[in-house]
C-alpha cells in the first residue's frame, strides 16, 4: 500500500461531509420538538427517548448489510437508493397522526441513514490511501462538525415556523437533494472485477474471517467506543439544557458549540499530522486529550452542585478534540484489516457502535443524566474502555518508535506498515 493519491473529485469531500451529516441531523434536531411531540402524542420524557432508541436500533442493524451489499453491487446504487427512502420516511414522519407511526418512520430513517456513513467510509478508502486517506477522512469530518451545532439550532428555530413537522421536512428537503447531487457527481468507486457476491453464505464466511483476525476485537472495540463517552452528553442535551441548566430550547448551543469547536479542531489537527505523526502518536495524543477532558469534567461537576456556564461545558471542545484526532485513524486501521473486503468491515464496526449508542441514549442518558458527576463518571468509564481496547490493539501490532527528527517519508512509511493486515 502506498500513500500516493488517485485523481478524486473537488465535490467528494462535500458529498461525504453531507452523507455524515444525516446522523447528527436526525438525532439532535429532534431535541428541541421533544416538548411539543410529548405534548401532542400524550408521551413522557422516557417515551420520547425511543425516537433516539428506536433510530439507532435499525440504523445499526442495517449497517450490517449496506456495506456487504456495496461490495457486491457498487457503492454509489447503495447510498443513491439510501438517500431516496430515507426522504420519503422523512415525509412520513411529518405526516404522522400517531407516535406509533412516528417511531415506525424512525425506524425506516435509521435503515437507510447508515447507507451513508457506512458505504461512505469505504468509498474514502477505496478513493485514496495511506496519510491521503487519513487526510480526506480528517477534512470529512471537519464539515460533518458542523452538523451537530446546526442541528438543534435549525430545530429549535423551525419549531416557530411550523412547529416539529417542519424539522422532518427539511430532513426530507435535505436528503432528496443530496440523493441528486449523489447521482450527478458522485463516481463509481468500486468497479465490478473487485466485487464479492452478497448472499447468507458469503455474508458469513466474511464475519467470521473478521472474528478471526485477533488484531480486529481490540481495534473495534476502540473504534466503537471512541465516540461513546461524548455522545453521552449529546444524548443527555434536553436533560442538561432543561433540567439542569434551566435554559429553554435556544439553549442548546450552550452544549453543541463548545463540542462542535473542538471536534473541528481534532478533525484538522488529524488531518495536518497526516504526514508528520505516526498513527500511534495520533491515537496517543487523541486518548489523552479525552482522558483529560473526563477528568476536568469530573472535577467541574465535584466543584459546583449544579452546572455552571460556561465552564460546565468548556471541558467539552477537549473531548471533541481528543474524537476527531483518534477516530479517522482509527477507522482507516479497521478497514486496512481486510483491503476486499471494506465495506463489510465498515458495515461491522458501524453496528457495534450505534448499538452501543443505542444503550447510551436508551439506557445510560436516562440513568446517569440527573447529575453532571454521574455523567462524566459514564464518560469516563467509556473513555478508558476505548483506550484499553486500542494499547490491547497497539502490543499485538507494535512497531519501533520512530525518532522526533525523522522524516514525514518515515513516518508515513510506518503508518502504512501498521495497517498492513497480517
Amino acid at each position: 500500500m502506498t500513500s500516493t493519491p488517485r485523481p478524486v473529485r473537488r465535490s467528494l469531500p462535500w458529498l461525504l461531509a453531507g452523507l455524515s451529516m444525516i446522523g447528527p441531523f436526525s438525532i439532535d434536531a429532534v431535541f428541541p420538538a421533544f416538548p411539543l411531540i410529548g405534548e401532542r402524542f400524550g408521551v413522557d420524557s422516557t417515551g420520547l427517548q425511543q425516537m433516539i432508541s428506536m433510530y439507532l436500533i435499525t440504523y445499526a442493524v442495517m449497517s450490517l448489510f449496506h456495506g456487504a451489499i456495496s461490495d457486491a453491487i457498487g457503492r454509489k446504487p447503495v447510498i443513491v437508493a439510501g438517500m431516496l427512502v430515507y426522504s420519503l420516511a422523512s415525509a412520513g414522519a411529518a405526516l404522522s397522526t400517531s407516535y406509533g407511526m412516528l417511531l415506525a418512520c424512525r425506524s425506516l430513517q435509521g435503515v437507510c441513514a447508515g447507507a451513508g456513513l457506512v458505504v461512505g467510509r469505504a468509498i474514502v478508502r477505496d478513493s485514496l490511501e495511506g496519510a491521503a486517506a487519513q487526510q480526506l477522512m480528517s477534512r470529512v469530518m471537519m464539515i460533518f462538525s458542523v452538523a451537530p451545532v446546526i442541528a438543534p439550532i435549525v430545530g429549535a428555530q423551525l419549531l416557530f415556523l411550523n412547529g416539529w413537522h417542519g424539522i422532518f421536512w427539511v430532513l426530507m428537503a435535505f436528503t432528496a437533494f443530496l440523493a441528486v447531487a449523489l447521482m450527478l457527481y458522485l463516481d463509481e468507486t468500486h468497479p465490478p472485477e473487485a466485487r464479492t457476491p452478497f448472499n447468507a453464505s458469503t455474508l458469513v464466511r466474511g464475519y467470521v474471517s473478521f472474528g478471526k483476525d485477533r488484531p480486529f476485537w481490540p481495534l473495534l472495540l476502540a473504534c466503537t467506543v471512541n465516540f461513546a463517552g461524548l455522545f453521552l452528553y449529546i444524548a443527555s442535551a434536553p436533560h442538561i439544557i432543561r433540567d439542569l441548566l434551566h435554559l429553554s430550547a435556544q439553549g442548546f448551543p450552550w452544549l453543541f458549540l463548545p463540542t462542535v469547536i473542538g471536534l473541528m479542531i481534532g478533525a484538522w489537527l488529524s488531518g495536518r499530522m497526516a504526514n508528520r505523526r505516526s498513527v500511534v502518536y495520533t491515537v496517543n495524543l487523541g486518548y489523552g486529550a479525552m482522558l483529560l477532558a473526563c477528568a476536568l469534567h469530573l472535577a467541574a461537576a465535584l466543584i459546583t452542585p449544579e452546572p455552571v456556564l460556561p465552564w460546565s461545558m468548556l471541558p467539552l471542545i477537549v473531548h471533541g478534540i481528543g474524537v476527531q484526532l483518534a477516530f479517522p485513524t482509527l477507522t482507516l486501521l479497521l478497514l486496512d484489516r481486510f483491503p476486499h473486503r471494506r465495506g463489510g468491515a465498515s458495515s461491522v464496526q458501524a453496528f457495534c457502535s450505534l448499538m452501543l449508542c443505542a444503550v447510551v441514549a436508551g439506557v445510560l442518558s436516562p440513568l446517569l443524566s440527573g447529575h453532571m458527576v454521574n455523567l462524566a463518571l459514564g464518560a469516563t468509564a467509556l473513555t478508558v474502555a476505548g483506550w484499553f481496547g486500542w494499547r490491547w490493539y497497539h502490543r499485538l501490532t507494535g512497531k519501533p518508535r520512530v525518532p522526533h527528527d525523522a522524516t514525514a517519508e518515515v513516518e508515513v512509511e510506518l503508518q502504512t506498515e501498521i495497517t498492513e493486515p497480517r
